[in-house]
Parts: structure tokens; C-alpha cells; sequence
């Protein structure tokens, strides 16, 4: 696998929760659809991070696509960590379903209904059906990948 991994560039995502009156979002790297019909989206979060505590109990999860020129917003939801800043008051959002913030400000978007939780380890997947959502935005550029923060340091340690 050492070889396999480093040859991957995914695309990141901020995901978007909010759950017993509390608000979170991070950067994603681990996501995929994972099924056509239905179609289901996987999308794993880590433990340490405090959007996990926050969804384990949300019935939904927003994911946004990021365009290549959203770095500074890749570094909010990856570089600052939600249990000492609020990352909502420096970004355009509104509630979208189950009171999930949805971002104005990216490409593609969409709230899953939660159906599953699946244990990967130190990463927990959340199967997600989508529920609504919205995009493309005109000009669909390309996504931001993860050779894209490279330099980004995260708020919490992925384990």
C-alpha cells in the first residue's frame, strides 16, 4: 500500500454538520459515492476531530465540493478546529435540511440523509443518501485536491 497511497489525489470536501444545537464542519478527504442505485455517498470522518462528536448523533451531513482557488476556505475547515472557533461566522451559509449549513460559496453541495455508520478504524464511514442539494456553479472549475493543501496543517491529528 505505500507505493498505491501516495499516487492518489482525491478531491476534498467540507462536510457540514449540526446536531443538539451545535454546529461543525471539517475537510474531507475520504469520500466516494458508493452505490448508483440508490444512490449513496460514503464519507468517513475522523475520531479525533470534533465534527465526529457532533455528527455521531445527526440524522444528516452536508458535503461541498471545493473548487482549486478554495484554499483559504480548505484551511478554515481543515486548519481550525471547531471546539475553540467557530468557523460559520467567517463564511456564507444558511440551513438546509435538519438544520445542516450549507455553503453558498462552492461549486457543488449536497445534505445525505445519514443511513449507516460504519467503523474503519480511527476514521468512522457515514453512508449518506442525498436529500437535496445544488450545483454546478458556473465556471466549474476544478476541484481542490489534496495535492492541493498539502501545506495545510490540521486543526487535530487525524488519529
Amino acid at each position: 500500500m505505500r507505493g498505491f497511497i501516495p499516487l492518489l489525489d482525491y478531491p476534498l470536501y467540507v462536510v457540514t454538520v449540526a446536531s443538539a444545537g451545535e454546529r461543525a464542519g471539517c475537510l474531507v478527504g475520504f469520500a466516494s459515492q458508493c452505490s448508483i442505485g440508490p444512490e449513496r455517498f460514503m464519507i468517513w470522518l475522523s475520531r479525533a476531530n470534533h465534527t465526529f462528536g457532533v455528527a455521531r448523533s445527526a440524522a444528516f451531513l452536508g458535503v461541498h465540493l471545493l473548487d482549486r482557488d478554495q484554499y483559504a476556505l480548505a484551511e478554515l475547515f481543515g486548519g481550525r478546529t471547531g471546539d475553540r472557533f467557530d468557523k460559520f461566522g467567517h463564511v456564507r451559509w444558511y440551513e438546509g435540511e435538519g438544520g445542516t449549513p450549507v455553503l453558498t460559496d462552492v461549486p457543488a453541495w449536497f445534505v445525505g440523509r445519514v443511513e449507516g455508520r460504519t467503523d474503519g478504524g480511527d476514521h468512522v464511514g457515514f453512508l449518506l443518501t442525498p436529500v437535496t442539494g445544488g450545483g454546478p456553479r458556473a465556471g466549474r472549475g476544478d476541484p481542490l485536491r489534496l495535492s492541493d493543501a498539502a501545506g495545510l496543517t490540521a486543526g487535530h491529528p487525524a488519529t
